[in-house]
């Protein structure tokens, strides 16, 4: 999950959560008001009755209830009970609601001075009143319809805001991240585009003091070290190349001229050969790490041509044969008819032939025949695969999991000169050509390589 998502998520789910928070919050606080609203207007009503039916000597109990029935005030199922100070019934309002009471709700109205219960929506009060010609009860009781109404009105209203405001929340959450973090996209775009051989492009910097400029400003300077070490290593490498092949040249000349020009021992000359042989092994060592070293994928990408795969096959046993006069290759080509240039590969001509000079050297110094065998094939059209194979001891598992491991050698090479470095560099080659090669013992003696190239 990318960035943008992940901080668009999370600030989505936190207001989500605080918006349902506040939500609730307001509906609740919303419901103990109106409680205590309609329990306000439930003890003005009860005080009035009281008042009227105590103090107004000319209103009689029958004139009550009709003024009780008529009045504009009144409320949905509205029932009124007065008591007198020996829990006497005295007041009963003109309507066909029930209130359910008893002589201990009195006796507890007595002790508690006033209750509030509210049963199935239906909401009773009782309260105390001590007037001067004595104590009174009064029980009342109604439906709050409006009070509710309006209740169920602002949960809907509470819930369709909730959602489209989180919904809008989120969208606008990560059209505003993505605007934000846009120049990231930007900057990891740069990125991408610099390799190796381009570490002077640099990205551009502004004057915030934002955090995305502070880390452009730190990669720039990170990218200037870069280009410093490697144009240190490069000049390096270069010098080490011309300091290192100068006096091998020189020696290798002189041994040269050594074993030709006067006669020597037996010993003294197997010495000499040993000798030359030694500067010529170091003289491939440095060869192989210099490659090593300066194969670049970006420097040689843009040089790609159609070869044909056969061709290069057939230069590097030439160049094998160098080595080796008396190293033998069979070729077979098993390719259908109807493919069109079934022998042409994108690629370097001259990696591709290190490469395959590599491998068939390989094969001729680990044979235990001087023999190797090459087989050219199409899998389903869109591959060619290429298997060298040749009749020698092969590598245990541990030694196949290294196996293109620089200067790894297996157990079967400890009788043959070499550096370990001749498989690593043709991995990175193919690596380079998008190409795979893979390693595998068809049986107790049987070395092979198998390299498969796209088309």
């Amino acid at each position: 999950m990318t960035l943008k998502r992940k901080i668009a998520i999370n600030v989505s789910i936190a207001f989500s959560v605080l918006f349902g928070l506040a939500s609730t919050f307001i509906y609740i606080s919303f419901s103990t008001f109106r409680k205590e609203e309609f329990k306000n207007r439930l003890e003005e009503k009860a005080l009035s009755t009281a008042k009227l039916l105590v103090e107004v000597k000319e209103i009689d109990g029958q004139i009550l209830k009709l003024i009780s029935q008529n009045r504009i005030d009144r409320l949905y199922k509205e029932k009124t009970l007065v008591f007198d100070g020996q829990y006497k019934l005295i007041y009963n309002s003109l309507d066909d609601s029930k209130i359910s009471w008893t002589k201990n709700d009195l006796v507890k109205l007595n002790n508690e001075k006033s209750y509030f219960i509210d049963k199935n929506g239906k909401e009773t009060l009782g309260i105390f009143f001590p007037f001067k010609q004595g104590d009174y009860y009064v029980l009342i009781s109604a439906e709050d319809i409006y009070g509710y109404s309006k209740m169920e009105y602002l949960l809907y209203s509470l819930i369709v805001t909730y959602f489209i405001g989180v919904l809008l929340v989120w969208i606008f959450t990560y059209f505003f991240i993505k605007k934000q973090l846009n120049p990231l996209d930007v900057f990891q775009q740069k990125i991408t585009s610099i390799s190796a051989n381009a570490l002077n492009v640099h990205l551009e910097e502004n004057n915030s003091n934002d955090e995305i400029n502070l880390l452009t400003q730190a990669f720039n300077k990170m990218l200037t070290r870069l280009e410093n070490a490697f144009t240190t290593q490069k000049e390096f490498t270069s010098n080490a190349s011309h300091e290192l092949y100068t006096p091998l040249t020189r020696i290798s000349l002189q041994l040269e001229n050594l074993i030709h020009s006067e006669k020597h021992s037996e010993n003294t000359l197997n010495y000499l050969k040993s000798i030359n042989n030694d500067v010529h092994q170091i003289a491939d060592l440095i060869n192989s790490l210099l490659l090593l070293a300066k194969v670049n994928k970006e420097s040689i990408i843009k040089t790609f041509d159609k070869i044909r795969i056969d061709e290069i096959i057939f230069e590097a046993n030439e160049q094998v044969k160098k080595i080796n006069a008396n190293f033998n290759l069979d070729f077979d080509i098993q390719i259908a008819d109807d493919i069109d240039n079934p022998m042409e590969v994108l690629g370097v001509k001259p990696l591709l032939k290190i490469a395959f000079t590599n491998l068939l050297k390989n094969a001729c110094l680990y044979s235990s025949n001087n023999k190797a065998q090459v087989i050219i094939n199409h899998i389903e059209q869109k591959t060619i695969k290429v298997t060298v194979s040749n009749e020698g001891k092969t590598l245990t598992l541990e030694e196949q999991k290294k196996i293109f491991e620089p200067f790894m050698r297996g157990e079967n090479s400890i009788q043959i000169q070499g550096s370990g470095l001749g498989l690593p560099i043709v991995k990175r080659i193919l690596d380079y050509h998008n190409a795979a090669i893979c390693y595998h013992t068809i049986d107790e003696n049987t070395n092979q390589f198998e390299v498969s190239f796209s088309i």
